[in-house]
């Protein structure tokens, strides 16, 4: 049997198409907005609000990091500390806080998110953290003011295929210190073994938070390349340097804020006008 594949088609891609030639129930394929939801518009003056960050190794370079803090302080107004977790702090911008990270025998990237859920981490209060490859282009209050309280976090993007598709994304999570600690503790008793049974970090999380969270209205927050371009064909490439085989313009609905560049092509090398724009 001759296998099928789609050039520039990444492996969740091909097993969502996989998976909807088995009978589940597709998504429709254009835009579907959802009703506006519910919004606290006042946070709780008393607490301390934090925007976090992850940067290990030089997949990114501290430009990833400073054009993240820069968004983020023109697009948020409520008052916060921004944070990022590195062991490389060499030209970071000034306003930002740098928290040593403890290097970990055999683990690598996002397999250091789990550190976020530590309740020893030494931020008391609300915790927003972002990835470092998204364009923050309006207003993103709403992101602790949704829900207060609650775990928050993205619905995986092929959402746009599988219909109630009930995995998550890490680029944007919100927690309050110590909540779903179990996701840390469980992970550092067993590091080795997690991260060669799971995927990747988002699927840990996954098995480790059963209930009690919730997820972001997918409006808010879009995929770049699967909802606002509609999945375009990708040029052929090493992985990190793949792009839109042709340079087209996103569709952004109302109430996106933050446009998530998961897997290829990242801003800095995507040629959209849009998203030359918008990073630089």
């Amino acid at each position: 049997m001759v296998k099928k594949y789609i050039a520039g088609e990444t492996k969740a891609e091909r097993k969502a198409r996989k998976n909807a030639k088995k009978g589940i129930t597709l998504a429709p394929t254009a835009p579907q907005s959802v009703a506006k939801p519910e919004i606290y518009n006042t946070p709780d003056p008393t607490k301390k609000y934090y925007v976090v960050c992850l940067k290990w190794g030089d997949k990114y370079g501290p430009e990833y990091v400073n054009k993240l803090y820069r968004m983020v302080q023109r697009n948020l107004t409520i008052d916060h500390e921004f944070v990022c977790f590195t062991e490389q702090p060499a030209n970071l911008d000034l306003g930002i806080k740098v928290v040593d990270l403890e290097l970990m025998q055999g683990i690598q990237g996002w397999w250091y998110k789990p550190i976020i859920f530590n309740p020893s981490l030494g931020l008391n209060g609300t915790i927003l953290f972002l990835d470092l490859d998204m364009i923050i282009f309006r207003n993103i209050d709403n992101l602790f003011s949704y829900k207060p309280g609650e775990f928050i976090i993205i619905r995986d993007f092929n959402r746009h295929v599988i219909r109630n598709y009930d995995k998550f994304n890490s680029s944007i999570f919100r927690l309050e210190t110590g909540q779903h600690a179990q996701v840390y503790h469980e992970y550092m008793a067993d590091k080795q073994n997690i991260s060669r049974r799971f995927q990747g970090d988002q699927d840990w999380i996954r098995h480790a938070i059963k209930d009690n969270f919730n997820y972001w209205p997918h409006d808010w927050i879009q995929s770049y390349k699967w909802e606002m371009r509609g999945k375009p064909q990708m040029s052929a490439g090493a992985r990190g340097t793949r792009d839109f085989l042709v340079p087209g313009d996103p569709n952004i609905l109302d109430e996106t804020s933050i446009a998530v560049f998961h897997g290829d092509p990242n801003p800095h090398y995507c040629k959209d006008k849009w998203v030359q724009e918008n990073w630089n």
